[in-house]
């Protein structure tokens, strides 16, 4: 079974509010790319990657009239994606949700969202978590903006797996008017991150706990050397799910201590500065138990990765398609 995760940029751009697709030539959330461009190269990419399931992050909107799970249905029927049907979790407010495509044949998935509103240890992900980050005597309560989304997920072999699907917020200081606001606002959205990591990790060990298996996968924000202030608090958020019993190969070589080279999952242009920052924050993250179930990752960058490169089309499709790659992860389920 082939499992991925794609942050596709300004997805929800290119669905009006009926939720077909806006196949034109006006410009879509990305530089110089059209709707259209936009609307081929995502498609593209995804029967290249050919995989069972997508977790899709930054998926369509659901509103008052838009509905997410419509959008990605109907964007799969457009391209005769083997991808056909669609399952979110709890929607936000982001114009960014989270969402699974999947192959109907491969997979069965349904939310199944796990705790408590009211729960102090490891509330419902769609509540309130309570927490002391900072050791300050003051309790903070956080909130996800996009609360992560759980399934659970039968495969047609009756192998049986919960499914997180997870976007943390990122740690940009938007609405800094100052170098002290910049630093006050880069701290509080650190500790809130790593706040939110500590509620995911505590999902994690519960059903580890109850020797269910966990595939943790979508996009973390986090990664190494991306601000001033990640030793702050003494660890990232991806060592804090790490720690909880996961796995990933790509994160465990970037928080090694001398990591080398560091994979990347996402390229973003600076134009001030004339160049390109590349960063690793998107991770397909299993349990031990799967380990031993063949696993084998992939980040399709379109120039680390020499088969993407090789071929020009999908090497063009990916680079006009997102500012993040598609990860995989091929597992016997």
């Amino acid at each position: 079974m082939r499992l991925a995760t794609y942050n596709i940029e300004w997805f929800a751009n290119l669905f009006d509010r009926d939720d077909s697709l806006i196949a034109d030539d006006s410009w879509s959330g990305r530089r110089e790319v059209t709707k259209a461009q936009q609307i081929e190269a995502v498609a593209k990419v995804l029967t290249a990657i050919d995989a069972d399931a997508v977790l899709v992050v930054e998926a369509p909107n659901t509103g008052k009239a838009q509905n997410t799970v419509r959008a990605l249905q109907n964007y799969a029927e457009t391209f005769d994606l083997r991808t056909s049907h669609a399952v979110m979790g709890f929607a936000n407010d982001t114009h960014q949700e989270l969402a699974l495509l999947f192959d109907p044949d491969v997979l069965k998935a349904r939310h199944e969202p796990v705790g408590q509103l009211d729960d102090k240890i490891a509330p419902r992900f769609d509540g309130v978590f309570h927490i002391d980050l900072d050791v300050d005597a003051t309790e903070d309560w956080v909130r996800f903006s996009k609360p992560p989304m759980e399934l659970i997920v039968e495969t047609a072999h009756n192998t049986i797996f919960r499914l997180i699907g997870a976007h943390l917020k990122s740690k940009a200081p938007h609405g800094a008017g100052s170098r002290d606001e910049m630093i006050r606002l880069s701290i509080a959205n650190r500790r809130k991150q790593l706040a939110q990591a500590v509620w995911l990790a505590r999902r994690v060990e519960t059903h580890i706990e109850a020797q269910e298996p966990v595939i943790l996968l979508g996009d973390l924000n986090d990664g190494p050397g991306l601000d001033e202030f990640e030793h702050l608090f003494g660890r990232s958020s991806v060592e804090i799910l790490l720690q909880a019993g996961l796995y990933d190969p790509h994160a465990a070589q970037a928080h090694r201590r001398r990591p080398g080279s560091v994979p990347a999952t996402a390229r973003f242009e600076r134009r001030e500065e004339g160049r390109y920052l590349e960063a690793l924050l998107d991770y397909i993250m299993i349990s031990d138990d799967l380990r031993d179930r063949h696993p084998a990752w992939r980040i399709w960058h379109p120039f680390r990765d020499a088969a993407c490169w090789s071929n020009s089309e999908l090497r063009d499709a990916l680079l006009t398609a997102s500012d993040h790659f598609p990860v995989t992860l091929d597992i016997d389920l």
